[in-house]
């Protein structure tokens, strides 16, 4: 039987008036126990309730509708843990941090540890629950995710580069991500189904950069049964690794598709000649623009079968069959 605690957080200084009511606690029902604090005791009641954890079993963490003002990391040592929110429209976490801004150490974070919510673990799991950036005033970069993780992930940090998917095995279903440049970037070996891939750019944006780097690597990302939509004119993929893998199925694209569809990052690595660019009975209006290099292949169903089905993340091992 999975464990289920409920732990109180901060709230913002000020809320959008759509969801002001219910937004002073973390909520859930049949709880063996419940940990409430003040808002500055809220990491150190965090990682005790992880730490209670039974070796083996999922810990599921209610999270009722509300906005949570924290930068939250699962670290390796916590394997099994689920958020489960009330919505991903009510139930929000966000921060704010910057690639430029400095950490404890006076250095800067650089990108991979800007992130809102950060996961390390293995056997993560969230769902109906929103990832986002808010700063100075304006929401900048977000994503919603549905996410089912094994190894290592981290969550959205931004409009570029918002949901870092860069290691290990990784299943998305029925997410909203959004961003502008890169937003889905890093070495992990995924599938992204039944998702909306929205493009915020305003003068050239692109959805994926895969940085695959060996040909022997069985990593990259898998698009099933998706919709491209929002502005452009955006690349589809970008060869961020020399055998970048990128491969949409039964995709829409609305039409925010720039000419040519894919990029090959540095125009100098003859990345062109070993990517791995797949496209397999997808439509809309912008679909044909994703056909519009010779090194993105329009393949048939043998070749994009290892594509369409959970086996290429051996999902058969630890995603249930209902979420399949």
């Amino acid at each position: 039987m999975s464990h289920r605690h409920s732990i109180q957080l901060p709230l913002p200084p000020t809320l959008p008036s759509t969801i002001t009511s219910g937004l002073d606690q973390w909520v859930t029902v049949r709880s063996p126990w419940m940990l409430t604090g003040p808002a500055s005791s809220y990491r150190s009641k965090l990682l005790l309730m992880l730490s209670r954890r039974t070796t083996g079993k999922t810990v599921m963490i209610l999270i009722s509708a509300g906005y949570y003002i924290e930068k939250v990391t699962v670290p390796a040592s916590k394997p099994y843990i689920t958020f489960q929110g009330e919505g991903r429209d009510v139930t929000i976490i966000e921060w704010h941090d910057r690639a430029s801004d400095r950490g404890a150490n006076g250095q800067q974070l650089r990108t991979y540890r800007t992130a809102s919510v950060s996961v390390f673990a293995n056997y993560f799991s969230a769902r109906n629950i929103s990832f986002k950036e808010w700063r100075e005033g304006k929401l900048r970069r977000f994503a919603y995710l549905e996410i089912r993780l094994t190894s290592q992930a981290v969550g959205s940090t931004g409009a570029q580069d918002t949901l870092c998917d860069d290691a290990g095995r990784h299943y998305f279903k029925e997410c909203y991500i959004e961003g502008s440049i890169d937003f889905i970037f890093g070495n992990g070996r995924s599938m992204y189904r039944d998702c909306e891939l929205h493009s915020i750019a305003t003068r050239f944006g692109s959805i994926a950069a895969q940085d695959r780097n060996s040909p022997d690597e069985k990593t990259g990302f898998a698009f099933l049964n998706c919709r491209v939509t929002g502005t452009g004119p955006l690349y589809v993929g970008r060869a961020m690794g020399q055998y970048s893998r990128i491969v949409y199925s039964h995709t829409y694209f609305d039409n925010v598709v720039a000419h040519g569809g894919w990029d090959d990052w540095d125009h100098a690595s003859n990345k062109n000649k070993t990517v791995f660019f797949g496209v397999y009975k997808c439509w809309g209006p912008g679909a044909e623009a994703v056909r519009g290099v010779s090194w993105a292949r329009e393949l048939d169903y043998a070749s994009a079968h290892k594509f369409l089905a959970k086996s290429f993340v051996n999902g058969r091992h630890w995603i249930a069959p209902s979420d399949a």
